[in-house]
């Protein structure tokens, strides 16, 4: 659970964001993450889901979350 000035100090930094024109939101929004091998190739082609999914079974680290189940 917050404390109450940590919570105050969260809903002024809400506050502030939200002047923020929509542009500039967006540009700090989002953190672009390296993922190890998904993004080593700049595209990849599956003939259907079945065979995308036995590829990141494979290929890919459980961390990602790609896995099944």
């Amino acid at each position: 659970m917050m404390r109450d000035d940590s919570m105050e100090q969260w809903r002024k930094q809400c506050r502030r964001q939200l002047q923020r024109d929509t542009l500039t939101r967006l540009k700090y929004g989002f953190v672009r993450t390296y993922k190890p091998i998904l993004d080593d190739a700049k595209y990849r082609v599956y003939s259907s889901t079945a065979q995308y999914r036995a590829w990141c079974r494979t290929h890919l680290p459980a961390y990602l979350g790609y896995g099944e189940g």
